[in-house]
């Protein structure tokens, strides 16, 4: 959701610009970008357009500890890996606010299928994952069913089926597990709207200052439309325009300093935005230049947008609560020594 409205007051702030080009294509742009926010139910597609060689050379390019270095199981996943994401709303997306969703949806998966899956319906959250495939790309096993106590439901985990936890038990273990004896409950960490609408506007103003936009054409059917502009002029800028909305940011959200991004890239990253019948389809930035790095050849984000499909709670999702899932994860972790020496 942040990644749409981010999109969307980038496209807003392209009206501003000012030739005949620059206008022609941000009304197509913002035109594109209405329709989406009338919708209630979005559902989008994020793909990391990369292989490991490049994942790995830009890990190295980062100077990592010894022994902190990438696994190569990592760069494997992560190079193959999309993320389908959908968002229900009451209300229009682009007039939703944090308390308006009534779903969610999340998939990850890779070229052998699915990895792992949760999907937020009413008081529940559900959830199913590939242990196999998780445990490989953290780089040891996790715990296997026989290292579960006869009646967990963990066990439904572990053998990749559906189950489903109440969410107001979730975030009072979490809450409970995160707090010192006597410590008054943190204050939420969001935006109000005002604050919210602040942020978009002065990202509208820096786009519209930084960014080139140009027609190119049509494809398939399709038309494409290019922004492009310096990355460290454009952040550099944007977070000059938010610095005095500081003090109304939520507690930890610290904004960098000027000095660091200093050495920040500065080349110019130009995003592809794909329109077919005036509808938004696919957002895609090559990333490469700002890796800085030769051996980083393929680097690549793309977003393609689809359909909207409402999210449907799994049928037969077995219930478990927080005691019977920490219950069962520490006893699993005590009794199978091999686990505890490979994860250590």
């Amino acid at each position: 959701m942040t990644a749409t409205a981010v999109v969307g007051a980038v496209l807003a702030g392209s009206a501003a610009c000012g030739t005949v080009e620059q206008l022609t294509a941000g009304k197509k742009l913002d035109e594109a970008v209405e329709k989406l926010a009338k919708e209630k139910t979005i559902s989008f597609e994020l793909d990391l357009d990369t292989d490991a060689r490049s994942l790995k050379a830009l890990d190295a390019s980062m100077d990592p500890e010894p022994g902190e270095e990438m696994p190569t199981a990592i760069a494997d996943l992560f190079s193959g890996a999309k993320v389908s994401v959908t968002v229900q709303s009451k209300k229009p997306i682009g007039e939703s606010g944090e308390k308006d969703y009534v779903g969610m949806a999340l998939k990850i998966s890779n070229k052998d299928g699915d990895i792992t899956e949760y999907r937020v319906l009413g008081d529940y959250t559900y959830i199913r994952s590939d242990v196999n495939a998780l445990g490989k790309a953290m780089g040891f096993p996790l715990p296997s069913v026989k290292d579960l106590p006869p009646a967990s439901g963990l066990k439904k985990v572990l053998e990749g089926e559906w189950v489903k936890i109440n969410n107001k038990e979730m975030e009072q273990t979490a809450a409970e597990m995160g707090a010192e004896p006597g410590a008054t409950p943190a204050p939420e960490s969001t935006l109000d709207a005002k604050v919210q609408k602040q942020i978009l506007e002065a990202l509208r103003e820096t786009v519209a200052r930084e960014v080139d936009f140009k027609t190119a054409g049509d494809k398939d059917g399709s038309e494409h439309i290019t922004a492009t502009a310096p990355f460290r002029t454009l952040i550099t800028e944007f977070l000059g325009e938010i610095r005095p909305l500081a003090k109304n940011l939520p507690p930890r959200m610290e904004l960098p300093r000027d000095e660091d991004l200093k050495d920040a890239p500065n080349a110019k990253v130009t995003a592809d935005f794909t329109l077919k019948n005036g509808e938004l389809t696919e957002v895609s930035v090559d990333l490469a230049k700002l890796a800085k790095n030769a051996k980083v050849k393929k680097l690549g984000l793309v977003v393609r947008m689809s359909e909207g499909q409402k999210p449907t709670a799994p049928v037969g999702a077995t219930e478990l609560n927080m005691d019977e899932i920490l219950g069962g994860l520490g006893a699993a972790m005590m009794d199978d020594g091999a686990f505890l020496e490979e994860a250590a």
